[in-house]
């Protein structure tokens, strides 16, 4: 049995599918609460590390940044995929932290 590849895109159909499966897309969504969304996840990574969490359970908080993430580009038709690949290239050219201290 050959092994599924898993690209971003292909990440973004499922993740969106299985939200509007689960009825998140049966009304029209704020962008901004989706964003807020998304940063929650974060928050609740940072709460995992401040707690002495485990790498799994950090993962499981960033795994579902990017599930809000993945979903929110599916429902909006953003090619997120292509974007991260722009800019991979873009970072590429940057000198050295392009002057930032952090």
């Amino acid at each position: 049995m050959q092994k599924k590849t898993w690209g971003v895109n292909n990440f973004i159909k499922e993740c969106n599918r299985i939200a509007k499966k689960k009825g998140w897309w049966e009304d029209e969504r704020n962008d901004g609460e989706l964003i807020a969304l998304m940063h929650s996840e974060l928050s609740e990574a940072l709460e995992a590390m401040r707690n002495h969490g485990q790498k799994a359970d950090i993962a499981e908080e960033l795994a579902d940044c990017c599930i809000r993430i993945f979903d929110y580009c599916g429902a909006r038709k953003i090619n997120l995929e292509k974007a991260l690949l722009k800019k991979i290239e873009y970072n590429k050219t940057r000198p050295y932290r392009h002057g930032k201290k952090f």
